[in-house]
């Protein structure tokens, strides 16, 4: 993962990116109010120049309260002006001011010289985003999912009739993405190879972000080698990996069974599902594993906590990459 300094850079970057994509906006919004109100172009030229005075007189270093309280006097009664035939026109009141992400600090990262709380969540975030760096979940959405991929025949062994089961399966992630919220209850995807698990839980991830929650999605190998690098890699040993998979608002862990299983592995697993756990933070995994299978590979002490506190859904029928072929 990126160091600390590097990360402040490019959180940095995305501030200045934030601050000029405001800057364009109200260009925008000022061309398209002046050219409706012809007289807004005269009061933007007061207000800019007021603002260059002010400016001055506080840079010329003379004793300018007189002329700052006349100044600001003019300034109030010009945004007065400008409000009014703002909204005469259909415009808001207010269509004409910058508008950052971040009111506290504008989008500067820093509020009377100390970082803004925004500048941490970002920090934050783009760390999480580096650990999913590999999420396709542009081609992951509820609207994709084919139900008619799936027979409709009874399956001879288990007499389940796979379209129906996952009708059913499809209605309960809709309805848990769409209430999705700190303490939902962590689920367990199970069922053989190419029968959607993936592509439901990062709709769920795609539904939780744009509300503005913190995820992580990942393959179980892929998330586990990092923090075996981040344990026992030469570098300093920041414990960056596992904080951010504790502490995100959703972990999903993808293809759990896939990895290669070592005792670090093991103790890994445990203390993901144990913890997050402990602290009501959910977790979705994908597994081609039943729960034999899951008892024989980490054992009872994970396979107990996971078939006892999470909601099972199984996945039925046929390997749906090979009927799209």
């Amino acid at each position: 993962m990126k160091t600390t300094v590097q990360r402040m850079r490019q959180a940095e970057r995305v501030l200045e990116r934030r601050r000029d994509t405001a800057e364009q906006r109200l260009r925008q919004r000022k061309e398209i109010a002046c050219g409706k109100i012809p007289a807004l172009m005269a009061l933007e030229q007061q207000l800019a120049e007021s603002g260059a005075a002010v400016m001055g007189a506080i840079g010329a270093g003379r004793d300018s309260t007189e002329f700052l309280g006349l100044l600001a006097k003019q300034n109030i009664a010009a945004q007065a002006e400008r409000e009014k035939l703002l909204l005469a026109a259909g415009f808001p009141a207010d269509y004409l001011a910058m508008k950052y992400e971040c009111a506290s600090c504008n989008d500067s990262g820093f509020v009377r010289g100390k970082r803004c709380a925004c500048f941490s969540m970002l920090l934050q975030t783009l760390a999480y985003q580096e650990l999913s760096m590999d999420t396709p979940l542009e081609q992951s959405d509820f609207s994709l999912f084919r139900i008619d991929y799936y027979s409709s025949t009874p399956d001879p062994n288990t007499n389940v009739i796979p379209r129906k089961a996952m009708e059913g399966v499809l209605t309960y992630c809709r309805e848990y993405a769409a209430h999705f919220q700190i303490g939902a209850k962590s689920l367990l995807f199970t069922g053989p190879t190419g029968l959607g698990k993936t592509h439901l839980s990062l709709a769920i991830a795609r539904q939780a972000i744009d509300a503005g929650f913190t995820v992580i999605y990942g393959s179980a190998p892929n998330l586990l080698g990092k923090l075996e690098r981040e344990r026992f890699g030469r570098g300093e040993n920041t414990g960056e990996v596992e904080q951010a998979l504790l502490a995100c608002d959703l972990l999903i862990l993808d293809d759990l069974g896939a990895e290669f299983s070592t005792t670090f592995t093991q103790a890994a697993i445990y203390n993901i599902v144990n913890t997050r756990l402990m602290s009501a933070k959910p977790v979705i995994i994908n597994t081609n594993l039943n729960t034999a299978q899951l008892n024989e590979k980490y054992g009872e002490r994970v396979t107990s906590r996971i078939m006892g506190s999470y909601v099972v859904l199984r996945f039925f029928g046929s390997d749906v990459r090979q009927i799209k072929k």
